[in-house]
């Protein structure tokens, strides 16, 4: 099908590098930090590392299908390879959710943060302000994005430096009138006052602070050497979480006695506190809010990637493939906005039912999608060719069972704690049935969909109108315009929609170059078409149509006037067309017989 274009750079490699490094950094660490401390003690900080290796066993997974079959898709598309469509579409839906319902979140607790300055602002008022101001950043460019989080990332990463360089001072004695102590290690109850057991009960709480270092192998799709870009950030994120994540806990209950209400309420501007830096409250509640609005950025970016990755296979609204001349495809980050704000205003007016409900329905789905990674990357392992693993994880098979083990035995912990943790999993687990449910009633309904009858076929057409893209190369559609063109005399016309989901374009490209990728793609089967048409001595000639397809026949039929229209599909449960009833509808709108073929064999997809 000819070289598809390369992949245009959209987001810089120090963009790319500060998103990997500040990805992890979100406000769960800055709050979310004094409750696992108070709920597991000075031993919070093995529990800290604990959750930290899970993650890093899960980028490490990732890296290494991502560099042997790099994809737009990232992680959806890895499950649809290993376990079948059901997977990919169940990756895909679940992880957009639990963004949407993210960023509603995010955006309530950056205007709950603004109210600590300006306490008559409303938070709901501040929260859509915040939403649609990080809805417009994501709108203009992505480069855009890249800029605004490599600079909020940039900020939260000097926190956490300057944190540990001052705590570490304060604690081994360098410190004025400061001599060396880890007493609080030890001083409260010991080292594990709540028992040894709850430095495993905390890995719950503390893995939902470390969600985010997947996102670079997202974004890594959209810069300019993806397959590097996903191979620096699996490894870059072993030293984050070792020095952010464990190094911030181990300073902080050292620092501070474990069970004073300081640390349970605010940590940072404790620890900041008991060591004498002025105004630590507005410095953190800064850095929070830094945080807040780099997790909402890229939340927003995050969610309408994967929608935009959905519709190219095939699994929501083709529409949702559309970009802008920047190649920003707003109808995802319009459409997941929306939900955003839906969230905002249940958590704004009913807080404690439906945006409860929707924070638990989507608590454990991050761990879902962890888990299917996993099995995804224990499955294609076997099937990628040893020359393809440039990147590996490390003592498979072993070390990729026990991760997946491991997250199962998350979520079992949840189950057995009980309380919240417990009412997440079910309502989490009840979304993904209600995911299954939707992929299994759609395919049933392609299947069973009866077909319009319309216009009795012509005997022996003079002008036939062929629709057809993925298929144009098969063997059944030739063979069909063979058989019609026996006698010599009928004139063809081939229209294929340029259309990023039929060309494939959508699923190897990002939104930047995705149009420039279909036409290329689009064209070339058109003229491997008319050539093998004009081989067999047929009259035939086409065009590049509408990318939807509805479109591109009405406007070919004007233009021809056929007395016969030849659609060829692929079969229901793979083709977009059938979904959308394409033969059905131009049966229905043009009184002109339509034969309608399906094609078992696709045309070559692009490459990536």
């Amino acid at each position: 099908m000819g070289e598809a274009p390369a992949l245009k750079k959209a987001l810089s490699q120090r963009q790319l590098r500060m998103i990997a490094i500040g990805g992890v950094i979100g406000a769960g660490l800055f709050v979310g930090s004094g409750v696992v401390i108070k709920d597991t003690g000075p031993g919070s900080f093995i529990t800290y590392a604990l959750a930290g290796v899970l993650i890093i066993m899960v980028m490490r997974m990732l890296a290494e299908m991502a560099v042997a079959n790099p994809s737009t898709g990232s992680f959806a598309d890895y499950a649809r390879n290993a376990m079948g469509n059901w997977a990919g579409f169940s990756v895909g839906w679940l992880y957009w959710y639990f963004w949407v319902v993210v960023v509603g979140f995010e955006a309530i607790a950056g205007a709950k943060i603004i109210r600590y300055w300006i306490p008559a602002a409303p938070i709901w008022l501040t929260a859509l302000l915040l939403l649609v101001a990080m809805t417009a950043t994501n709108l203009f460019s992505v480069s855009s994005f890249g800029e605004f989080e490599f600079w909020f990332a940039g900020v939260k990463v000097a926190a956490i430096i300057l944190f540990l360089v001052l705590g570490g001072l304060f604690v081994f004695g360098i410190w004025p009138h400061k001599s060396m102590d880890f007493s609080n290690l030890t001083a409260h109850d010991g080292f594990f006052p709540l028992g040894p057991a709850a430095v495993t009960v905390g890995v719950v709480t503390v893995i939902f602070s470390m969600v985010g270092a997947e996102i670079a192998t997202i974004a890594a799709a959209e810069s300019s050497d993806p397959e590097r870009a996903v191979a620096k950030a699996a490894n870059s994120v072993i030293l984050r979480i070792a020095i952010f994540f464990v190094g911030s806990a181990f300073l902080l209950v050292t620092i501070l006695p474990w069970n004073s209400k300081q640390v349970a309420a605010s940590p940072f501007v404790s620890a900041f506190t008991e060591m004498g830096i002025p105004y630590a409250d507005h410095i953190m509640n800064a850095v929070v809010l830094t945080a807040v609005l780099s997790c909402l950025n890229s939340g927003m970016y995050t969610a309408s990637r994967m929608l935009f990755v959905l519709a190219a296979r095939r699994e929501a609204p083709p529409q949702l493939v559309a970009v802008t001349r920047r190649g920003v495809p707003a109808p995802a980050i319009l459409t997941s906005s929306v939900i955003g704000l839906l969230c905002v205003i249940a958590a704004a007016f009913w807080p404690d039912t439906i945006f409860a409900f929707l924070l638990n329905s989507s608590g454990a789905v991050i761990l879902f999608v962890y888990l299917l990674i996993a099995v995804s990357q224990i499955v294609l392992r076997y099937r990628t060719s040893p020359d393809k693993l440039k990147v590996k994880m490390w003592l498979f098979p072993i070390l990729s069972i026990l991760t997946a083990l491991a997250i199962f035995a998350i979520l079992v912990q949840m189950f057995i704690q009980g309380g919240d943790n417990r009412s997440a999993l079910t309502l989490s687990l009840l979304s993904w049935a209600v995911v299954i449910v939707l992929y299994v009633a759609n395919r049933w309904y392609l299947s069973t969909r009866p077909e319009v009858a319309g216009v009795a076929p012509t005997e022996h057409p003079h002008r036939v109108l062929v629709l057809a893209n993925q298929t144009v190369q098969s063997s059944e559609l030739l063979d069909e315009l063979r058989r019609i063109g026996a006698d010599r005399e009928a004139t063809y016309y081939v229209v294929v929609p340029a259309s990023p989901i039929e060309t494939g374009a959508a699923a190897s490209h990002g939104p930047l170059d995705v149009w420039e990728a279909t036409k290329q793609v689009a064209q070339q089967r058109l003229d491997d078409t008319l050539r093998t048409l004009r081989a067999d001595h047929l009259d035939a000639n086409g065009e590049l149509g509408d990318y939807r397809p509805l479109r591109a026949l009405s406007s070919a039929v004007d233009a021809f006037h056929p007395d016969q229209i030849v659609i060829s599909t692929l079969p229901p449960e793979d083709s977009v067309w059938d979904r959308f009833d394409v033969v059905d509808r131009a049966r229905a709108e043009h009184q002109i017989p339509v034969t309608h073929v399906v094609a078992r064999t696709a045309a070559q997809e692009p490459a990536s």
